[in-house]
């Protein structure tokens, strides 16, 4: 038998499918057919435990109902984070295009899987961006731990050493420019801000990188879901060339400026925090008033609202006078361990801010609906006798802080935009005199 060409080998390796890749579609198949058995052949130990066939019928059956049936797979990607193998699934359903996401850790057994939206969608920069002002590079966070976070260091032109802010998320499971719709608030902040000189890093959070691992643990806080990323983050990118580490910054936005004093309680070094957008309040209480705001924009409370909210501040009571280790997620609000309440419930952010001697920006949107100036007040109050405090609020400005008009919507954050220059010109001004 005479050897095979090149050629020839190289056409049969291109048919040859990585293995990985064949597990993500039957994963996928399997849930297409409703064989819910089958869909955790491939899990490892903690998905077998946490996706048993019944909530993977009940997760899916959700899906659907919300996107219709799949129809084909439309694309199939392969990248790689840290020890973990990502295949994406780009995948036409009846009403909408979604990328069924599946990692794989290093024995090739499915660790996670996830939907997220593949619409691409058009993200043009802020106008006071200069593209020729700043670069990127890439980064990881945590590169030697066990929840590694892919990153962007964005650098302005020059050798520096410059003057660098770690960005913080908000709640949920999001990318590193905090994408929100068509809006990269993250990105934003990054441009504008290198655009002036000083270098910006942001990474994907945790809960978006290895959700299905943190949620096998059971045990999430808000110390694992934001503080100890943004810890690792911060010393990461004070070792590097280009960056002063006498001037290391944190700028948290939502539950991310919750977490800044934390952050600068553990990391005395830092040169100073910025909160946009922080609660003063118990985060419990605040969920009660959003979705009452949110129901009141559909006119009279209907009865099925009445009851909606009855049953959250059944559960926003069990927070404040009956939690216990053994209090069910489904007993709580928004579905949340037992372990993040008490992780919030033993944290005083204001507490921790007063006691704090590094310098304070704290930032607020008029129109926050989520964020008010309810809390913007209590900020005051809590740091009334405390040098190097700086506050301002926006009156046209929501929780974004992109302009808007009139009474704030979530429908809002569906319509493309920018963080106001005001804000990008009144962080960069407050840090160059840092």
């Amino acid at each position: 038998m005479k050897p095979l060409s090149i050629i020839v080998l190289l056409a049969l390796a291109a048919q040859v499918e990585d293995p990985r890749v064949t597990r993500a579609k039957q994963l996928l198949d399997a849930l297409n057919k409703a064989e819910w058995k089958k869909v955790g052949k491939h899990f490892d130990k903690t998905m077998k435990e946490q996706f048993t066939p019944e909530k993977s019928q009940e997760l899916w059956e959700t899906v659907t109902k919300q996107i219709g049936k799949l129809k084909k797979i439309e694309r199939v990607d392969t990248s790689k984070v840290a020890n973990s193998t990502i295949i994406d699934l780009v995948s036409q359903f009846d009403k909408t295009t979604i990328t069924v996401r599946v990692s794989f850790n290093e024995d090739d057994e499915i660790e996670g899987f996830f939907l997220r939206p593949a619409t691409p969608l058009k993200f043009d920069p802020p106008p006071y961006a200069k593209k020729d002002a700043y670069r990127e590079e890439n980064f990881i966070v945590g590169e030697d731990g066990e929840y590694p976070l892919p990153a962007t260091l964005t650098l302005p032109k020059g050798a520096g050493p410059f003057p660098c802010v770690v960005l913080v998320h908000g709640s949920g499971p999001l990318d590193r420019d905090q994408t929100i719709g068509p809006n990269k608030p993250f990105r934003d902040l990054a441009w504008g801000l290198a655009s002036q000189g000083i270098a910006i890093l942001r990474f994907d959070k945790r809960t978006l990188t290895h959700g299905a691992k943190m949620l096998a643990s059971g045990q999430i806080t808000l110390d694992n879901e934001v503080v100890d990323d943004a810890l690792l983050a911060a010393d990461a990118v004070s070792k590097h060339k280009a960056i002063n580490p006498k001037k290391i910054f944190i700028l948290g936005h939502s539950l991310g400026a919750i977490a800044a004093p934390r952050v600068g309680e553990k990391m005395p070094t830092l040169a100073g925090l910025i909160l946009l957008a922080g609660n003063s309040r118990p985060l419990e209480d605040l969920i009660i008033e959003q979705f009452s705001y949110i129901y009141s924009l559909e006119g009279e409370l209907t009865e099925r609202h009445k009851a909606d909210l009855a049953e959250l501040k059944k559960k926003v009571d069990r927070v404040k006078h009956h939690l216990s280790n053994d209090t069910s997620a489904e007993d709580l609000p928004l579905g949340l361990p037992a372990s993040y309440w008490k992780s919030l419930k033993e944290y005083d952010q204001k507490a921790t801010a007063a006691k704090l001697s590094i310098p304070l920006l704290i930032l607020q949107g008029e129109r926050d609906y989520q964020v008010t100036m309810e809390d913007f007040a209590g900020w005051k109050k809590a740091l009334a006798g405390r040098k190097q405090v700086t506050f301002k609020s926006y009156p046209n400005l929501n929780h974004l802080f992109m302009v808007g008009k009139g009474k704030a919507t979530p429908a809002e954050y569906g319509v493309a935009g920018h963080v106001a220059r005001e804000v990008i010109d009144d962080v960069a001004t407050w840090l160059k005199k840092q």
